[in-house]
């Protein structure tokens, strides 16, 4: 059995993560029992939902344990099987962590995932056609259910997320603008993905500033926002939503590092009959099947096409994520973990 090397959870953050909360460790790989499977790891998903869980808080999952691996979606191919419906070259997707190889118990519910590499790259299942695509897909779909020609607004609108959502919400025949950090990241959004029109936030010191140039980006209003981001831009876009808008939460990121996140003008929520609603997708597996057959579709025939920005080496991935943080990567963030 190889020689495994991983990254684990070294220390908790005060404030910003730092890459001296991480440790680089090499571990050997345990023998298979029966009923798991050995995967060697191609790629690892890197995102903002880690931040959360290297902090010892309550939460809605556990916290990340000191000394153990850190969490991570994962895609690789099978090496060893000792259960049936797995065989040697099988290319897979899975929580393997961060780290080079995993042995996983085959037979819990969602625990490993045959994936079909013919249409679409396999790192796309951790992209567009995984994890992050789904969130999209579930927001929009599930919470906002956009009609034909409304207006769709999100914020971290170049990353995983939100490149599907674009797609996804053009395929609808909707309005979609997106909120982004910086003119490279504009542009891509609106000359790649198809987006009607991007703001960059970082031109915008204040709230009323970045309203305006909702408005006017938003001309009949804003009826469904999908939130990444939280603080300003949630209270700009707040000024903008129409009676009867419908807001889904996926994230706060601009709360991951401690700061408090309040809000200018919750009364909107009565005034607009706001419908808010936070979700967690893993909490939703029954509809993975019908959101990824969509996301497949659109990945295989070129309608969705998001960038990837790819660390190479296992020992890049906690300077990766704490760029990730800070929206250096552009797309999906990920480490190449083979040559």
């Amino acid at each position: 059995m190889p020689t495994n090397i991983q990254i684990v959870l070294d220390s908790r953050p005060t404030g910003d993560a730092l890459e001296n909360n991480f440790r680089l460790v090499s571990r050997p790989t345990p023998g298979l029992a029966d009923g798991q499977v050995l995967v060697r790891h191609h790629y690892l998903s890197l995102d903002p939902y880690m931040r959360g869980r290297m902090n010892d808080s309550k939460s809605y999952a556990a916290a990340q344990a000191l000394g153990e691996v850190m969490i991570g979606g994962t895609v690789g191919e099978v090496l060893e099987s000792r259960h049936p419906q797995f065989s040697l070259g099988d290319k897979v997707v899975g929580m393997g962590g961060w780290q080079q190889y995993s042995v996983v118990n085959a037979d819990e519910p969602g625990a490993l995932r045959k994936v079909d590499t013919t249409h679409i790259p396999l790192s796309a299942y951790l992209g567009a056609v995984g994890m992050p695509g789904v969130t999209a897909w579930y927001g929009l779909v599930k919470i906002i259910d956009p009609k034909a020609g409304e207006t769709m607004v999100i914020s971290a609108a170049t990353g995983a997320v939100g490149s599907a959502f674009g797609a996804l919400a053009k395929a609808r025949g909707c309005r979609v603008v997106g909120i982004a950090g910086g003119p490279d990241k504009c542009k891509y959004a609106v000359d790649e993905l198809g987006f009607d029109e991007c703001i960059d936030y970082k031109v915008h010191s204040n709230v009323g500033s970045l309203s305006k140039a909702l408005k006017t980006a938003c001309p009949d209003g804003i009826d469904g926002y999908f939130e990444n981001v939280g603080g300003m831009i949630l209270d700009a876009v707040l000024l903008r939503m129409n009676a009867f808008g419908r807001i889904a939460v996926c994230g706060m990121i601009a709360g991951y590092n401690g700061a408090p996140l309040p809000m200018a003008n919750p009364a909107l929520i009565l005034v607009n009959r706001l419908k808010i609603e936070g979700f967690i997708v893993s909490e939703h597996m029954k509809v993975w099947p019908e959101a990824l057959k969509e996301l497949g579709t659109l990945v295989a025939k070129g309608q969705l096409r998001g960038r990837e920005t790819i660390a190479q080496g296992i020992e890049r991935a906690p300077e990766a994520f704490l760029g990730l943080l800070k929206g250096k990567n552009f797309g999906k963030q990920l480490v190449k973990l083979i040559d």
